[in-house]
């Protein structure tokens, strides 16, 4: 499965300038362009994505992940998650549209049955693990996030990387595909 795999990170919605808000112009584009590189991944033998399920990015590749599943049945979405609760404090609409999103998924894999502090740490180094290629949405002034360490673990790694800064909406690694 690995080599056919792109799992997914970027930062939280309140890491980034239109924070919750999706229906921003900038989070509009930036959508645009995760869907234009998730479907061009796809069109390049990519068929297993893997998420996360954070709020925001992760979110977000999982829905796109989803409707381009529609109309290709090849493509699987695996929600790797953190714990068994991991949405249990999130707001309502967040948790009915994470579990929308978990009904429709091809697998589930907790990393941790239970919360504990290095859960998410250990749920980001499985995913780049067990991927041969991480899409990351990461703004450079943000080092001191997990988004920072999950990409500075999938470089130790030697995996290849496509990162777009959503400030700039700019895209780099594309050569490495």
């Amino acid at each position: 499965m690995i080599f056919k795999t792109c799992a997914f990170t970027g930062h939280r919605p309140q890491s980034l300038p239109w924070r919750f808000n999706e229906t921003d112009q900038n989070c509009l584009r930036l959508k645009e362009i995760l869907t234009q590189q998730i479907a061009n991944l796809a069109g390049k033998g990519i068929t297993d994505f893997l998420s996360g399920m954070a709020l925001g990015v992760d979110t977000w590749a999982a829905e796109i992940v989803l409707s381009l599943r529609e109309n290709n049945p090849a493509l699987k979405l695996h929600c790797i998650l953190p714990c068994k609760t991991q949405a249990e404090k999130w707001p309502i609409p967040a948790q009915e549209r994470y579990k929308m999103i978990l009904k429709q998924a091809d697998s589930i894999v907790y990393t941790s049955r239970n919360y504990h502090t290095n859960c998410i740490l250990e749920r980001n180094r499985f995913m780049v693990e067990n991927t041969s290629l991480l899409l990351v949405i990461y703004d450079k002034h943000k080092q001191r996030s997990g988004t920072g360490a999950t990409l500075r673990y999938a470089q130790k790694l030697g995996r290849k990387i496509i990162i777009i800064d959503p400030i700039s909406l700019g895209i780099t690694g594309l050569e490495q595909i």
